[in-house]
């Protein structure tokens, strides 16, 4: 119909007074059906003129948004939003264009509080910027759906853990109470106390004992929120200290380290002692996969918004059946393992805002890859930079 529409108005001098009119009725149709394509949609859409002034707004715009007037058109956008932290947004983004996706506000409207999600797009027409779009999207719902799944995986973690912990410190109880028995068998037979052999049972009594401290602690490290202090530097640094402190450890292992490191790697946001940490965790993780020597590769790079840390080893490999268990609290395949070391490892990376994964297949080894975000004025800063060049 728009293609009609546009050859009709082409020939618009040689069209007489019926036809003009029946133009009108198709263009005033064609407009009516887009009206009530926008007002039948539950995301706001409200377009801007290049002077940032509505020239549309949609039903759901006028439902999700807490707007100063009923008559919005023709006006600058920020002077109609009743709410002032997401007009002053709204302002600062258009006067200096930036491109904005997914910006999340909580913002009073229709009697309660929703959480709204704000997106700035250009509007194009033949190559030119004509205006603005602003997306409005209520995901409320959704926020609830992911805190209430947020609060069963937790749950449900602390349940693994506190089974976890009641595994763990079993055997260390019983071997306390069982030479807590022989102390006091020894102690009540006269004349026959051997101060050697209580000795003995004292040690190993100790020793549990620094067994239990040591599974309370891993577990308290691993349930208590983490007080990470995230500073902007560049994570190339922390990886080279870390392999230097590793190093005599590694050739004694028979492990050879290739370390490929990208010279033009921007900078992310990390606490230094704790990435540290989540990568000395990974590297002990591959050592022990390699009992016979291998090679450990490490390697960054920078991939679209995130930074990527890739660390490979050339050991046992993981099977099908427990990559689905590697970061669960208290799983391990090693025989005096803790089972909280990936624990850990995922829990601080969360912590930065980034992402896990791995690749492993039996017999040929394991690859895991830390992504970590790039700030968002560090994207800025680099899509100028490719603009100038």
């Amino acid at each position: 119909m728009r293609k009609f529409i546009e050859r009709a108005l082409g020939k618009l001098q040689k069209l007489d007074e019926e036809q003009i009119s029946a133009l009108i009725y198709q263009i005033a149709k064609e407009n009516e059906q887009l009206e009530m394509v926008l007002d039948s949609m539950t995301d706001g859409v409200i377009v801007l003129d290049q002077s940032h002034r509505i020239t549309l707004c949609n039903k759901a715009a006028e439902r999700l948004l807490p707007l100063t007037t009923a008559d919005v058109e023709e006006r600058a956008v920020w002077s109609v939003i009743g709410d002032r932290e997401v007009a002053e947004f709204l302002h600062r983004s258009l006067v200096n264009e930036d491109k904005v996706k997914d910006k999340e506000y909580s913002v009073e409207a229709g009697g309660g509080v929703r959480v709204l999600t704000f997106s700035i797009m250009p509007l194009v027409q033949e190559g030119e910027i004509q205006g603005q779009l602003l997306h409005v999207e209520d995901i409320t719902e959704r926020r609830g759906k992911e805190a209430r799944l947020r609060r069963a995986e937790s749950l449900a973690s602390l349940t693994t853990l506190a089974a976890g912990v009641a595994h763990e410190i079993k055997n260390p109880l019983g071997s306390i109470g069982i030479h807590i028995q022989l102390i006091q068998k020894s102690l009540k037979t006269p004349g026959r106390t051997d101060k050697k052999t209580v000795g003995h049972y004292l040690d190993i009594v100790n020793e549990e004992v620094d067994r239990l401290n040591r599974i309370v602690v891993d577990f308290l490290f691993a349930v208590r929120p983490m007080d990470a202090r995230l500073q902007e530097g560049n994570p190339n640094q922390v990886i080279a200290d870390l392999l230097e402190f590793v190093h005599f450890e590694l050739e004694e292992g028979k492990v050879a380290v290739d370390s490929h490191l990208s010279e033009n790697l921007p900078a992310v946001e990390f606490d230094e002692k704790l990435l540290k940490q989540a990568l000395l965790n990974v590297i002990n993780n591959a050592v022990a996969a390699m009992p016979y020597g291998g090679r450990l590769t490490v390697s960054t790079e920078r991939r679209g918004e995130v930074v990527l840390i890739r660390i490979i080893d050339t050991g046992t490999g993981i099977s099908d059946e427990n990559m689905a268990k590697i970061f669960e609290p208290y799983f391990t395949t090693k025989e005096f393992g803790s089972g909280l070391g990936l624990t850990v490892v995922y829990k601080i990376v969360k912590e930065h805002g980034g992402e896990i994964s791995l690749k492993s297949k039996e017999g040929e080894g394991t690859t895991f890859t830390i992504s970590l975000p790039i700030p968002q004025k560090e994207l800025r800063l680099l899509g100028l930079q490719r603009e100038e060049a």
